[in-house]
């Protein structure tokens, strides 16, 4: 590596290939440093191509820079605001509101059943 990278610094830089695994991105003349797939934005990514394409410019972070193995971890994602996550989104939430006061019938029969299937499993 001719230029130092620093972890946190952001560049912009130009995408010179693309693999499943995550996309290549020439930093200057010399340097590319690799973007991983789960690094490209917020939530799955089933294909790195729905994002980024093969010339694009992209703003990156610098994550890692192993300067023994010549490798650099970048980041588009780092420079993303988060998604904001609903109260309402959260799974126990929508399941509690899906259980209503008809539902809860079917629970309290198992409590009831419970000490039948606790006494016979003792004898």
């Amino acid at each position: 590596m001719t230029k130092k990278y620093t972890s946190g610094e952001k560049l912009t830089g130009k995408v010179t290939g693309i693999q499943p695994y995550g996309a290549f991105v020439a930093l200057d003349e010399q340097n590319q440093g690799l973007v991983h797939i789960s690094e490209v934005t917020y939530g799955f990514v089933k294909d790195i191509n729905d994002f980024i394409s093969v010339g694009e410019e992209v703003e990156v972070q610098v994550l890692e820079v192993d300067e023994a193995a010549g490798k650099i971890s970048l980041s588009i994602r780092a420079l993303q605001d988060p998604p904001e996550r609903n109260k309402e989104d959260s799974p126990r939430k929508s399941l509690q509101s899906r259980v209503d006061e008809e539902d809860s019938e079917g629970f309290n029969s198992l409590k009831e059943k419970l000490q039948g299937w606790i006494d016979r499993s003792a004898h």
